[in-house]
């Protein structure tokens, strides 16, 4: 089996819930070493989490755990006390990247700021995941992709549509986390570049708000550009007012198809024939790209009348040679026996559960994905490694120390 690009890199994590978890995961997916350090007797808070919206899990694995905390180690520490303080820093030692999602007040408080890290390793990258980022007046405060990813940075406004009361919530938990976590463990892998090119450590910040706005990149551009807020159209409105063959439509079976072809006169032909209605392809109403665009409602209200008639696999199989952009609109169930998902292990085998993978693969493989760790379950392990024996294990779990 092929080693992971991170193969030796050790990685000391200090982070709850979702976001600074996941790049932890992915880090772990690329053979990176995860030490994940949990609150000695309550854990990661997100080992709790068993109701996400009208889906509920009982007993384990959790899926909201192992989704974030693949393929780690697990360690028990009371970071409160000078011996569980003194463990963590043996820690970072031995460590090529501190991972955290601490506030700042509790990285003091805690003894984990950049300065205590780098005290006991000049060396080390020190990586933070932040809601708001580390700069300006509300720097200090915490927050969820919920609030920060979703609703600040403009996404949960740009997709609810105007006749929505509301806003549209996150299409799942954690949505915002692993986007910004992806983020986060790319930049880490930066600054390994950067360290081993340079011998210079750096400070890797990722925010939750900052890859909200990054998500909403192209829309964020188009605002500021125009001067004006991106908007969702009224439910039910055909994708664009100038190109029938950019929009979803409905199949017999209630699904929908959604096409994508930006240049419709290069594709209305192709379509007609696709649909059985090739005398379209002469129509003078869409002879030219220009032609059709202009004539976008009569030819959606056609489309809409033809696709109506087969169901979502009629239509499936044929368009399986169509040459333009298309594809079915699909559930998180339905996803998971898509042929193309299934043929590029984009959803992986890990603990006993099917898993999203982390979308990198090296050398046209997927990573290969390890269960998570049950709480503090390499604690002893991850402590005899750092050359303790078992008379001082048994001191420190006496102290309150490791769990």
């Amino acid at each position: 089996m092929t080693s992971g690009p991170l193969e030796g890199i050790r990685v000391l994590e200090v982070a709850m819930y979702g976001f600074v978890p996941s790049a932890g995961g992915v880090l772990a997916d690329w053979g990176a070493d995860v030490v994940k350090v949990e609150h000695a007797v309550n854990g990661d808070p997100q080992r709790g989490l068993r109701q996400t919206g009208t889906m509920r899990v009982e007993g384990d694995p959790n899926p909201n755990f192992e989704h974030a905390n693949r393929g780690k180690r697990s360690i028990g520490l009371d970071m409160s006390t000078p011996e569980g303080r003194e463990v963590l820093y043996e820690l970072a030692k031995r460590s090529d990247v501190f991972l955290t999602s601490f506030l700042p007040g509790h990285r003091r408080k805690f003894g984990i700021d950049v300065d205590d890290v780098r005290a006991a390793n000049p060396k080390i990258i020190y990586a933070r995941g932040s809601a708001l980022g580390p700069r300006g007046a509300e720097a200090e405060r915490g927050g969820y992709d919920m609030t920060a990813f979703w609703s600040r940075a403009g996404t949960a406004a740009s997709i609810t549509p105007p006749d929505v009361e509301g806003l549209i919530n996150p299409p799942s938990p954690a949505y915002g986390d692993t986007i910004s976590g992806t983020n986060l463990a790319g930049g880490i892998a930066a600054a390994l570049v950067k360290l081993g090119r340079t011998g210079e450590p750096s400070v890797v910040d990722v925010s939750l708000l900052g890859s909200g706005v990054w998500s909403l990149g192209h829309g964020v551009a188009l605002s500021a550009h125009l001067g004006q807020p991106l908007a969702a159209s009224a439910t039910g409105t055909h994708g664009s007012p100038v190109n029938p063959l950019v929009g979803l439509y409905r199949t017999a079976d209630g699904r929908y198809l959604s096409l994508v072809m930006l240049q419709p006169g290069k594709f209305w032909a192709d379509v007609c024939r696709h649909i059985d209605r090739p005398e379209l392809i002469d129509d003078p109403r869409f002879a030219t790209g220009e032609l059709v665009a202009a004539n976008t409602a009569e030819a959606v209200e056609i489309l809409r009348e033809v696709i109506a008639t087969r169901t979502l696999a009629e239509w499936s199989e044929r368009f399986a040679t169509l040459a333009g952009p298309w594809a079915p609109v699909q559930d998180s169930l339905q996803a998971l026996d898509d042929g193309q998902i299934r043929a590029n292990d984009y959803v992986v085998q890990a603990g006993g559960l099917r898993l999203a993978a982390s979308p990198v693969q090296f050398d046209v493989r997927s990573p290969a994905s390890g269960p998570a760790p049950g709480f503090a379950a390499q604690t002893e392990e991850v402590l005899l490694e750092l050359g303790l024996d078992w008379e001082r294990i048994i001191e420190l779990k006496t102290a309150g120390a490791i769990t």
